[in-house]
């Protein structure tokens, strides 16, 4: 065994990216780009344990992809790293981040097997370009630009980090400690996704893939008298409404477990429990205004939805079109994509004894296309 811990660190905003999608969710085909790194760092060399850090949020859905050690970050990259380090138990750790996502094999490689030629093993390049400080000409021949992987004395890792001080890497922490930091090449190829331009620079991601991802959702709510009734966001002009945690918009919560299906981030009651005071007499434009933004983060655009209102009272026709309108907007597409129906239970069951309503959802998504940013 390699004796080796593999750590890559995903838990960042990704705020320098500039998009509405954090850069970790775009898709390389059908893999998320955090997936496409730890199977590359896997498929290049032996690890004993493989540590994905992210958020709390991002972890529930990474877990449905593969099954690695999920590890939540802190608030600095350090902390993230300080949190994944507290189960770590071999004598190496190497430590990555995810947005530099093109590491070259052979650069893992190299690295690995120099651990013992020093307690941290840096990827460098070398500076080609006239470099100044403080208006002075300094020896380029002197510098380097440090990249990550890099591979740490574990021990020694834990024992730099045991302080306030914050490093802009491994090797800065390891040298504080007077241990020395051995030096191999590193690649060109290896460059960090920090911006939308530097999406052109990390050639080893393919596009994402055409498919289009579908989605069912079903809800069904009561009527309550005396409560106002909103149906897709729309007010509707009858003296009751829905029972329910939140104001009951039957429709709109059958949208958002539909785009929750096809983006396969799990139902509307784990996001918003009813069991949450803060969620009582909730707007549920607002619910599906971050249902939406949520998908949009996670690598998503939203193609197309249709919903079927099943309902013996109150009649829907004369609210159709403002339903349709408020929904395109709520969920920024044209109103064309977006496919109301209404239709009765013929009298039967509750609905057709005019007890509530039931509404089906269908929603479909596709992977953002990066490659049009």
């Amino acid at each position: 065994m390699s004796n080796t811990t593999l750590i890559l660190l995903s838990a960042g905003s990704a705020t320098r990216f500039g998009t509405k999608v954090k850069k970790q969710w775009l898709y390389t085909h059908e893999t998320p780009l955090w997936l496409h790194v730890v199977k590359h760092f896997e498929g290049s060399a032996d690890f004993e344990n493989i540590i994905v850090v992210s958020t709390a949020e991002e972890i529930t859905t990474m877990k449905n992809f593969a099954n690695y050690t999920y590890v939540e970050g802190g608030n600095s990259r350090q902390a993230s790293l300080k949190n994944a380090l507290t189960h770590v138990n071999t004598t190496y750790v190497m430590v990555s981040d995810i947005a530099r996502c093109c590491v070259p094999s052979d650069m893992i490689l190299r690295i690995l097997e120099a651990k013992e030629e020093a307690s941290c093993i840096v990827p460098v390049l070398p500076v080609i370009d006239t470099l100044y400080l403080d208006g002075k000409p300094i020896d380029r021949d002197q510098t380097k630009i440090i990249q990550t992987p890099q591979l740490s004395n574990t021990k020694l890792l834990k024992e730099a980090l045991q302080t306030e001080t914050l490093f802009s890497d491994d090797s800065s922490a390891i040298a504080s400690l007077g241990e020395n930091v051995h030096f191999v090449e590193g690649s060109s190829k290896a460059h960090k996704l920090t911006t939308i331009e530097d999406l052109q620079k990390v050639t080893c991601l393919k596009a994402p893939s055409p498919r289009t991802l579908t989605g069912f959702g079903i809800d069904i709510h009561p009527f309550e008298k005396g409560k106002q009734m909103m149906l897709c966001g729309v007010p509707i002009d009858v003296n009751y409404g829905f029972k329910a945690h939140s104001d009951g918009d039957v429709a709109i919560h059958a949208l958002i477990d539909a785009l929750l299906g096809a983006a396969g981030m799990g139902d509307i009651g784990e996001l918003y429990p009813d069991t949450e005071a803060s969620y009582a007499g909730a707007d549920s434009k607002e619910l599906l205004r971050d249902t939406v933004k949520r998908i949009k983060m996670y690598g998503f655009t939203i193609g197309n939805i249709d919903m079927t209102i099943m309902a013996e009272a109150p009649k829907l026709l004369p609210y159709k079109d403002e339903m349709k309108d408020t929904i395109a907007q709520l969920l920024g597409i044209r109103k064309n994509f977006v496919n109301i129906k209404a239709t009765t239970a013929e009298k039967l069951g509750f609905v057709g004894r005019k007890e509530g309503v039931t509404v089906h959802a269908i929603a479909n998504l596709t992977y953002l296309d990066w490659t049009q940013l």
